[in-house]
């Protein structure tokens, strides 16, 4: 069985954004066995010496399957998939497709999508200010490439969903808090018809019970 390492207590304000949510969709889709291993990020359960010999750079999510421990959110996904037969294609050039938009996913849109979150809380003063207005037309730009390729696509990488759906509909959830999405349409519904599949609604009831937080206060 897989035993998955995720928060059971975090900070308010990232409450339903945490990427062990990303690994545990995977689970719940493939219907792997598997069981989770709650940590309390405010009292620290992450610098404990037991987790870091885990996870080296103090981080979640992190998998044990008997044995066998895997780290990086996208590296985690991509083996969940590959173990199950499910959500990956077999062949190489499918494949390739599906690990490109897992790296377009975590490392081309959610940096800035991160970051102008996070900055939606900074002051109202002049340089603040035009910081946040570069880094809406950088998100802005990211998303309207999306919105383009959203025209041709149902999913990623075509008619089926993958992991590579997975990693990027978490990661658009990043800016729930700013109005970057607001303009796209197809980007929209796109998050839409991937937070409609079941195995997410498990995620999330899942997740709300284990972090003790109202049952829905995560949509």
């Amino acid at each position: 069985m897989i035993t998955l390492y995720g928060f059971d207590r975090v900070k308010e304000a990232i409450v339903g954004t945490t990427r062990d949510m990303r690994a545990q969709w995977a689970l719940e889709e493939t219907g792997l066995p598997y069981q989770v291993r709650g940590l309390d990020f405010l009292a620290g359960d992450l610098e404990h010496a037991e987790f870091r010999r885990l996870s080296p750079f103090a981080q979640v999510p992190v998998i044990d399957d008997e044995g066998f421990v895997l780290t990086e959110t996208g590296a985690v996904v991509l083996y969940i998939a590959e173990k199950a037969g499910k959500l990956v294609p077999t062949d190489p050039q499918g494949r390739a497709q599906v690990t490109r938009w897992c790296f377009a996913a975590l490392n081309t849109i959610e940096p800035t999508l991160l970051e102008l979150a996070a900055d939606a809380a900074n002051g109202e003063d002049r340089a603040s200010q035009e910081r946040r207005r570069g880094l809406a037309k950088r998100a802005s730009a990211l998303v309207g490439s999306l919105e383009a390729w959203l025209a041709d696509h149902v999913f990623l990488t075509g008619p089926d969903f993958s992991v590579a759906d997975i990693l990027m509909t978490t990661v658009l959830r990043n800016a729930r808090s700013t109005q970057v999405l607001d303009d796209f349409r197809r980007v929209t519904a796109y998050r839409e018809r991937c937070e409609a599949r079941p195995a997410w609604q498990r995620t999330l009831d899942a997740y709300e019970k284990r972090l003790g937080v109202p049952a829905g206060s995560t949509r």
